[in-house]
């Protein structure tokens, strides 16, 4: 009834139905991005080719400038523009080869591009600088590139580490569920939608704001 209402306000404000229902779609979708963030934030690629734009003009000026390669090629990755960011990794490879994000960043993006045995052989080297780098997340990725090539058993062996890890990220713990549904493992796929929405309730109030999509979405996908 309060829609209703909303909606026959604002078309009576506008003077045009469809107006008014654009209205009410963009504040459904801004109070979405604070409080659930279930849609994409449709600005983050404008502001990251803005920062992509900014770090290219910073390496011009500065092409030794470490911290801004690295930035560049995560920005890249986060654009699956996998071949471009090792290109940036590449450059920084003497003075970063003892960070395990570095080692880890690097890895993934050789397993990506079909170069999986130099990528495992990084992400292995990451993994033993820090079992913990990036919450878990380079033996999810092994996993899935293991189930793309219908490796069953290799995949669910990476898969099965990371599910004795505590990890405290909620989105690790969904697509550990969405792998496993995949594999045909459902009773382990439940569970790591279950211990999503257990991770979520027991995080405190200022990380529940990024981690909120992946618990409902685990939430979801354990209830239908």
């Amino acid at each position: 009834m309060g829609k209703l209402f909303l909606f026959s306000f604002l078309w009576w404000l506008t003077g045009n139905p469809f107006i008014a229902l654009l209205v009410i779609l963009l504040v459904l979708y801004f109070l979405d991005l604070r409080f659930v963030r279930l849609l994409p934030d449709i600005t983050k690629p404008y502001r990251r080719w803005r920062r992509l734009s900014a770090l290219n003009s910073q390496l011009r000026l500065n092409p030794h400038d470490t911290p801004a390669k690295l930035e560049a090629a995560r920005l890249l990755m986060e654009k699956r523009q996998y071949r471009e960011a090792l290109t940036y990794l590449d450059g920084i490879s003497i003075a970063m080869q003892d960070s395990a994000e570095y080692l880890c960043d690097k890895g993934i993006c050789l397993l990506k591009v079909g170069r999986m045995e130099e990528g495992l052989e990084l992400i292995g080297k990451a993994l033993q600088l820090n079992p913990r780098v990036r919450y878990g997340e380079p033996y999810l990725i092994v996993g899935e590139e293991y189930a793309k090539r219908k490796q069953q058993e290799k995949a669910l062996e990476y898969l099965g580490e990371l599910a004795k890890m505590n990890m405290s990220s909620c989105e690790v713990y969904f697509k550990l569920g969405v792998v496993y549904d995949e594999l045909q493992q459902k009773d382990k796929a439940k569970a790591s939608f279950q211990e999503a929405v257990e991770v979520y309730r027991g995080l405190p109030s200022y990380k529940r704001r990024t981690e909120r999509r992946w618990a409902f979405l685990a939430w979801l996908r354990k209830t239908i």
